[in-house]
């Protein structure tokens, strides 16, 4: 199985979990504040990935052993284990601080804005994604912008059910949007240059930490609130938060950004197809419409760009 398809799968599969986990984020926030929801799954997510950050981390040590009789090797282990952790810092601290902002803004949303308005807003990264790739100067080919603005009329058409209106709600939401796309550009720069799940890890850990801060001194707790809202906490911290953020950062070792925000964004159409199968919720035929768009522009934006021969012609 060559790299390109591994990315796909991995990007997919998160894709799905975050569709699933939907029903859990939005049913969690009847007992339990943003701040301190988005605090707790991120703490967990990061726990459960801390272990297998020791573990990986002890692996990695004993393949990377340098001969003790030979100083240079040594030397540039320690140099390079130094590097690693420099970066890991340095990217744990940047994807955390910008996820913190993506989640709860997203969270906050989810307490006065429809649900279906919500993930079609939170989902815009679909085109945003391209826009600041242009500026880090990324190469984004002619399939990969069709496909972004079919997934972008995709989710309108999946996502927005009634009369489409602004409200300070959804500039919220709205400005929560910019940061899952610079989420995906950050992930993308630091996932190939240190171990994904360590970075999964620090990221949540630097969120949830900011997340808790901020909860103490907005929001009030209680046990009966964190026994009601622990189920989706659980669910949304385990899957959505660490097999799913590290799916993602396995998938954008190899994918385009904008290749695997496209990816991505089908968590909405995911989120309406287990709400057909577990909910019993049926499908309109505007969702249907929605779906189809959606699945195009996942098939268009993994077509290869045509190459052209230098004598002009293309292959």
């Amino acid at each position: 199985m060559n790299k390109s398809l591994q990315s796909t799968i991995c990007l997919f599969l998160a894709a799905i979990i975050w569709g699933s986990a939907f029903v859990a984020q939005r049913s969690g926030m009847d007992d339990i504040g943003p701040f301190y929801f988005c605090a707790l799954r991120s703490l967990i997510g990061s726990l459960a990935l801390m272990i297998v950050f020791l573990l990986t981390d002890r692996r990695a040590t004993l393949h990377k052993t340098a001969d003790p009789n030979d100083p240079a090797a040594k030397k540039a282990l320690e140099e390079e284990h130094l590097l690693e952790r420099k970066t890991l810092l340095r990217g744990g601290l940047i994807c955390g601080g910008v996820i913190f902002i993506a989640m709860n803004t997203q969270q906050m949303g989810l307490v006065s804005t429809d649900a279906g308005k919500t993930g079609f807003i939170t989902a815009l990264y679909i085109v945003l994604v391209p826009i600041f790739g242009i500026f880090l100067k990324h190469k984004t080919g002619f399939t990969t912008w069709a496909g972004a603005v079919l997934g972008a009329v995709g989710l309108y058409f999946l996502c927005v059910k009634e009369g489409f209106s602004i409200q300070p709600s959804d500039l919220i939401i709205l400005s929560g949007t910019l940061f899952w796309a610079l989420h995906i550009l950050c992930i993308g720069h630091f996932a190939p240059k240190v171990n994904v799940i360590k970075l999964t890890a620090a990221q949540f850990f630097v969120a949830g930490l900011i997340s808790l801060a901020v909860a103490i001194f907005r929001e009030p707790i209680s046990w009966a609130a964190l026994t009601g809202s622990s189920i989706s906490v659980l669910y949304t911290g385990i899957m959505s938060t660490g097999v799913a953020f590290t799916l993602q950062a396995l998938g954008q070792k190899h994918a385009n950004p904008t290749a695997a925000s496209i990816i991505m964004s089908t968590e909405g159409l995911w989120a309406v197809v287990f709400g057909f199968l577990i909910l019993g919720e049926k499908m309109t035929g505007r969702e249907l419409i929605g779906c189809g768009f959606m699945l195009i522009a996942v098939i268009i934006s993994q077509l290869p760009v045509p190459v052209k021969k230098k004598g002009g012609n293309p292959l």
